[in-house]
């Protein structure tokens, strides 16, 4: 009886919560779009650095890039708070984000068109840059076919509108888990659709790979399935240019070898992921979501030791 009134509470907690994001949501759409992400911006700048996740993301900085002054550091974590409230403030809106509406460019834009013609499936892969939902808006405008992993939210009606608002402009996500997650991702590349996932963060079952000369799990799935079904990894990236406008860029593809030893060929893609993945980091490092853990524990450990 306990439990049922529980899940009771719990179901109309998320009702709220719900309710609460149609009023965000609305607001937003009826805002100016440049004055609303401005606003929102400025918000990241001063309730970010009062956040917990703050400590995690000068720590992250510290293991990256020791070599960074606490002036530089303050500079990119400032940065960092900035793009993330402007994209907490975007989100309603993500489908005014697009290239038909104007806001985006995509560069080396043949690439994602070669794949579109082609009929041939590939691995779509990115990170948490600037705003990310936008890739997914500029792979549906180049007609490549394909479905979109993302981690669903503990709140199923919250869920469900982010999830039908995505469909606005033609973005198909799921939730993969587990082994079923898995033959999910197997099925869509067996029909010829393409998958789009971020690569940037903790997968403690994955492979060991270097990170900013550190070594950090990484989830293998990209170079496998790419492996499986001879098909490349299409690396992507997504900078913001001014307020709210932005650019896609589709990089050059990476190639996991097939040399018929798995382990090694599986090894080489991850590390070609991680490479593409810290030089994107590196040349916008304030539009990079530093708020994750990405590292090993005790390397979070070991700086906390040492008072920072």
């Amino acid at each position: 009886m306990a439990r049922a009134r529980s899940r009771t509470v719990q179901v109309w907690l998320w009702r709220l919560e719900a309710l609460g994001f149609d009023a965000f949501t609305a607001l937003a759409r009826l805002a100016p779009l440049e004055a609303w992400s401005s606003l929102f911006g400025g918000l990241g700048r001063l309730i970010g650095p009062l956040t917990g996740a703050h400590r995690t993301a000068r720590r992250n900085l510290r293991l990256a890039m020791p070599e960074l002054s606490e002036a530089e550091v303050r500079v990119i974590l400032s940065a960092q708070w900035e793009n993330f409230g402007r994209y907490l403030g975007e989100f309603p809106v993500t489908d005014r984000l697009t290239p038909s509406g104007g806001r985006v460019d995509v560069s080396q834009a043949g690439r994602l068109v070669d794949i579109a013609r082609a009929g041939r499936p590939v691995v779509l892969i990115s990170g948490h840059f600037s705003n990310l939902e936008i890739m997914a808006a500029a792979i549906v405008e180049a007609g490549i076919p394909c479905e979109v992993t993302y981690r669903a939210l503990n709140n199923p009606f919250v869920d469900e509108r982010i999830r039908q608002g995505r469909k606005r402009y033609g973005v198909r996500m799921f939730a993969p888990k587990g082994a079923e997650g898995a033959r999910d991702l197997l099925a869509a590349l067996k029909a010829g659709r393409s998958i789009a996932m971020l690569n940037d963060q903790r997968y403690d079952a994955g492979t060991a790979s270097l990170f900013f000369g550190r070594p950090v799990m990484t989830n293998p799935a990209a170079a496998r399935l790419a492996l499986r079904f001879g098909t490349e990894i299409q690396p992507m990236s997504i900078e913001r240019v001014k307020g709210a406008r932005f650019r896609v860029i589709a990089h050059d593809p990476i190639t996991v070898p097939d040399t018929g030893d798995k382990t090694a060929d599986v090894q080489a893609g991850v590390d070609a992921i991680n490479a593409f993945l810290e030089a994107r980091v590196r040349a916008r490092p304030g539009e990079w979501w530093w708020v994750h853990r990405r590292w090993p524990r005790e390397d979070y450990a070991a700086l906390k030791a040492e008072g920072l």
